[in-house]
């Protein structure tokens, strides 16, 4: 039997405490050489894109996940429809069985906000208290809500395209976690304070510039996840010390991307893969002045890992739908 979970199960089943701990167990195991991939194959389409990303992970058992999101950045305007929407299938992978198909919208937001709390845990400074969010949708909430997990954070900055979202942002994440969020007109008026800059936006070209950032800033850069995209001047990428989630991928789809094509890094200039820092294979933050940055292209080993956490949740819990896909 193959069980059905909704957003709404997904939600309901697996906390952000528990997605970070599951996702950086994920990239433990990575390092370790209990992975399988990832794969990853895009195709795109008028407004928007498709992509599978696929990973196997050995845990309690060898588990397999593919991904199929969508990715449509003008449905909330004109459709009223989320950007992000598609399933993910966890599989067996001794035996092929199809053992859950899951909504990936919920696990694919938390994974994203997973990933960054734990590159944040060893990459920003352990005394950093103010962040700076550009791009105040679902995901900025999110990696808010995960920032505050790992860092006793102050103040946050929220800066948005449109001033009234990043208001409204401000209001409602002030209350949801009891601090000090403020609306910002700019980046480049409180990124260069901020001890912490994450960017989630689909902007395709650098909205953060190594003159907004001071040395030892930890940067979250979220927002690039195919070759079109860029969040991060080439120059500020030559002036941090880079971790990617997955070199191959980030190199051609991430900002690591533009910062090669442009020339002002080579690959070898890469620190390291996140999966190494975790594990402690290469280290995380060594001084105190030195600007860390994160690209995140967002990597299957996040959705196997947070996957798993929700079937196994599922299965304890007695939740969700088991429907036998070959009747």
């Amino acid at each position: 039997m193959t069980l059905l979970l909704t957003r709404g199960d997904v939600a309901a089943l697996l906390t952000l405490d528990e997605c970070i701990d599951a996702v950086e167990a994920g990239f433990a195991r990575q390092a370790g050489g209990g992975a399988v991939g990832p794969g990853v194959l895009a195709l795109h389409v008028p407004g928007g894109g498709f992509h599978v990303k696929a990973a196997g992970l050995r845990l309690a058992r060898f588990y397999v996940a593919a991904k199929l999101n969508a990715n449509f950045p003008d449905n909330g305007a004109r459709r009223g429809l989320p950007t992000i929407q598609g399933v993910v299938v966890l599989s067996d992978g001794e035996d092929g069985r199809p053992l859950a198909l899951l909504d990936s919208m919920e696990i694919t937001a938390l994974r994203t906000g997973a990933a960054t709390a734990v590159a944040a845990r060893h990459l920003a400074r352990a005394d950093a208290r103010v962040a700076t969010v550009v791009g105040c949708g679902r995901q900025g909430r999110i990696q808010i809500a995960a920032l505050a997990r790992v860092r006793t954070l102050a103040r946050i900055h929220a800066v948005d395209v449109d001033p009234a979202v990043a208001a409204r942002f401000a209001r409602e994440m002030s209350a949801e976690l009891g601090v000090d969020v403020r609306a910002a007109g700019s980046v480049a008026e409180v990124a260069p304070g901020s001890d912490i800059v994450v960017t989630c936006t689909p902007s395709r070209a650098p909205l953060l510039h190594r003159v907004d950032v001071a040395p030892g800033t930890f940067v979250g850069a979220v927002g690039a996840d195919n070759e079109h995209k860029q969040e991060l001047e080439p120059a500020l990428m030559a002036a941090g010390t880079i971790v990617v989630d997955s070199l191959e991928q980030c190199a051609t789809i991430g900002d690591l991307h533009h910062a090669l094509a442009a020339g002002a890094v080579s690959l070898d200039q890469v620190h390291a893969e996140l999966a190494q820092v975790v594990a402690g294979q290469k280290p995380g933050r060594r001084t105190a002045d030195e600007i860390t940055i994160f690209d995140s292209s967002g990597v299957a080993v996040e959705d196997v890992a947070a996957a798993v956490a929700v079937y196994e949740k599922a299965l304890a819990a007695g939740r969700g739908l088991s429907v036998d896909l070959a009747s």
